[in-house]
């Protein structure tokens, strides 16, 4: 891998990480549209790169992440059930992540529940947006529904806190925040895992530098540009972008393109 697929690379993780338009998906189209081999390094950097997506967080909402202890244990509960149940089915969605497929029906069925999920759940004149152990809990168990390879962490997790009758905004945010111990634990286990291998050198270091640095600018405003629309807007334009984004993967992908999991 080279310099500019890292950095297209990190764009589309920037972009994507915290839309609810799976990241996955469309780390598959830009890698086999720019002939990546998916090799040890290239399958690391696409984790490794959330690192750069998780500070965009932390510096967007350094205030909250320094108001109370009682934010990290609700942040701790809603982050356990994905902890233990990704720790025990560990093989099954590594054997699901080697589906394009699966990602592409993922896909599909995300934006058909996002195409009516503002109509199902519209919390307008009874919202409730402080998040207590229950709601956290709950959202946690939404978050398990992501290790599907294709459904969008994001996504499944605004609508668990829309399903608690929380905001868009205050549900979208309490998804952001769950997603610092989340993609931390998964970008370390894979860092230390390719650095047992003796996978580092000074040739890739430089490469995965670049690609969170890149990772982070654009995840700081695809946040902020989300939030906003989101607010005003709601989830349609992004279900009829996940039908589309998912047709178009089985539509390569029964037409003979080498399409591959990263």
């Amino acid at each position: 891998m080279n310099f500019l697929e890292s950095i297209i690379l990190a764009v589309v993780e920037g972009i994507t990480e915290f839309l609810p338009v799976s990241s996955t998906g469309h780390m598959i189209i830009a890698s086999s549209i720019m002939g990546i081999s998916s090799d040890e390094f290239v399958k690391m950097f696409t984790v490794a790169i959330q690192f750069g997506a998780i500070l965009s967080v932390i510096v967007l909402y350094w205030k909250r992440f320094f108001q109370s202890l009682d934010f990290y244990f609700k942040i701790g509960v809603a982050f356990l059930p994905a902890a233990v149940l990704g720790f025990l089915l560990n093989d099954y969605i590594d054997a699901m992540l080697e589906n394009v497929i699966v990602v592409a029906i993922s896909l599909l069925l995300g934006g058909i529940v996002l195409l009516f999920i503002d109509k199902w759940m519209d919390n307008k004149g009874q919202s409730n947006d402080e998040v207590t152990y229950p709601k956290a809990l709950t959202i946690g168990f939404f978050q398990v529904i992501a290790m599907i390879p294709g459904v969008s962490r994001s996504a499944a997790t605004i609508i668990g806190g829309l399903s608690q009758k929380m905001t868009r905004q205050a549900a979208a945010e309490f998804s952001f925040f769950l997603a610092v111990p989340t993609m931390f634990a998964a970008t370390a286990y894979k860092m230390l895992k390719f650095y047992k291998t003796g996978g580092f050198t000074a040739e890739n270091l430089p490469v995965l530098a670049v690609g969170n640095v890149v990772a982070f600018i654009v995840a700081l405003i695809a946040i902020k540009g989300f939030i906003a629309y989101l607010t005003k807007n709601g989830f349609k334009v992004f279900g009829w972008y996940r039908i589309i984004v998912g047709a178009l993967i089985l539509i390569l992908h029964f037409m003979g393109f080498n399409l591959q999991m990263v």
